[in-house]
């Protein structure tokens, strides 16, 4: 269950973050509002999260694949440049995160 949490709490990272940048500096309200509820929940479930889960471990997932996830909107939604540079560092993220994931210890 604590990897179900895990997901949820990630896509309201990201839906936080995407409201964020929608909100134009706080001068939307439905964005605002929108971002204040997202990660209120992302948080919410990565406490749950921290119950069953090694902190390191769930931290990384939750981080590195939210930042990941938020690179790629912001290429393909908000049309950011996608560059080499970038996208080997999100690479690189993804496999820091498999990296501390594979050598977590497993309950």
């Amino acid at each position: 269950m604590s990897w179900a949490y895990l997901c949820l709490a990630i896509a309201f990272e990201v839906s936080g973050t995407t409201c964020m940048k929608l909100s134009q500096g706080f001068t939307r309200l439905g964005p605002t509002v929108g971002m204040v509820i997202f990660y209120s929940l992302s948080f919410s479930m990565l406490t749950l999260v921290l119950k069953k889960m090694e902190v390191s471990v769930a931290y990384a997932v939750w981080s590195g694949l939210g930042t990941s996830l938020i690179a790629i909107i912001g290429i393909v939604w908000f049309r950011e440049p996608a560059t080499i540079l970038k996208l080997f560092s999100l690479g690189l993220i993804v496999a820091g995160v498999v990296g501390l994931n594979l050598g977590g210890s497993h309950h």
